[in-house]
């Protein structure tokens, strides 16, 4: 008989369940993604460090997981959350059941909730912390543990997630060299950069604009992370440095939020936050329309940006009309809010790698 399980959002709200993963308690903020595919993708990216998953899509599990579609060596997430669970894969290349995966990664969930229910309740209150637990059964003492979770706001989480040392990606022999500075980076980023004849150093969080420009790279990127980009500002003196000496700059999601602080643009913690690979943003510049990948829970704030006269908007969010690009108007700098490299879809948004090698032969 399968173990029981218990969800308790920082509100009151009790949902019980069934245990899968590892048997024990968990906590976290609670967020949804509403991407139907990807959820390996999903668990193993950094920005998502700390932050307990509803999956909206029902069915889970049903085709394994498959080593070469992680995107950072570890399982991210605190916990997950969804509806019908699969212990059986069902796919020929699955090198793996996600029960076993889970538990190997020390992972605790639930499922047999009601997960429409629950986002639905998310999306009316906004975003919170919540507990997952199968090994404890009084509400009272998980309430109490519930209750010593730290906010979001205000974490420094890059720290936690970047590499401890540099290391290279990509052909040593590349047209062009980019210097990664690494907040949280996803493994398909690099690889689009790869593909596209770059060869990686990938710098930890800390490192200085002078270390990184040791190695003469032709351009700079600013990666994806977790946490709040008003407590990462130790970042903002390396990307002040490679916007004073005029360098091509990329930044993706907290790579995003840093290069509009550093230019004085404040950031601000969203109700729920953007999580899936289904939003639909508009590129000004273009015209066009793009589904995008996206996962973050703070934003640019976008009267700052367009009041500013070194900024130019260049994407917004067509659901809520939020940031979604800029770009500096007298520098080669550009970011965007959503993830371009899209693992494992939709793909597209990855012109931006193009505009990007564009910019470092200029």
């Amino acid at each position: 008989m399968q173990r029981r399980a218990v969800l308790l959002l920082d509100d009151g709200n009790v949902y019980h369940g069934k245990a899968i993963g590892k048997i024990g308690t968990a906590a976290g903020e609670i967020c949804f993604n509403t991407g139907m595919t990807g959820y390996q993708e999903i668990y193993t990216d950094p920005s998502y460090y700390g932050q307990i998953i509803v999956n909206t899509t029902s069915h889970i599990g049903n085709y394994g997981t498959y080593k070469p579609e992680e995107e950072s060596e570890n399982v991210q997430i605190r916990g997950v959350v969804v509806k019908m669970f699969s212990e059986v894969a069902s796919r020929n290349l699955a090198d793996d059941s996600l029960q076993n995966y889970l538990e190997k990664a020390g992972i605790v969930g639930i499922c047999g909730v009601d997960t429409r229910k629950i986002v639905k309740h998310i999306r009316q209150k906004g975003a919170m912390n919540c507990i997952i637990s199968s090994d404890i059964e009084d509400i009272a003492e998980i309430e109490a543990k519930l209750k010593k979770v730290p906010s979001m706001e205000g974490l420094e989480l890059s720290s936690e997630v970047t590499c401890k040392e540099p290391y290279f990606l990509g052909k040593e022999d590349a047209a062009f060299k980019v210097a990664v500075l690494d907040l949280g980076v996803k493994k398909s980023i690099l690889t689009n950069l790869a593909e596209r004849g770059c060869y990686c150093k990938v710098f930890p969080a800390k490192t200085s604009f002078e270390e990184m420009n040791a190695w003469n790279p032709d351009g700079f990127f600013i990666s994806n992370g977790p946490g709040d980009p008003a407590a990462t500002d130790y970042a903002l003196e390396t990307i002040k440095e490679i916007l004073n000496q005029d360098l091509p700059l990329f930044g993706i999601c907290m790579g995003h939020q840093l290069l509009a602080r550093a230019m004085g643009i404040p950031t601000f913690k969203m109700h729920q936050g953007h999580r899936g690979l289904n939003h639909p943003v508009k590129n000004l510049v273009s015209g066009l329309s793009e589904i995008t990948s996206q996962n973050h829970g703070f934003c640019v704030e976008r009267e700052a940006v367009e009041k500013h006269e070194q900024l130019e908007l260049t994407h917004i969010n067509l659901n809520d009309e939020t940031v979604e690009g800029i770009k500096l108007k007298n520098k080669k700098a550009f970011s965007v809010q959503y993830h371009p490299e899209s693992s494992p879809g939709p793909h597209d948004s990855r012109y931006l790698f193009d505009n990007f090698i564009e910019m470092m032969k200029a």
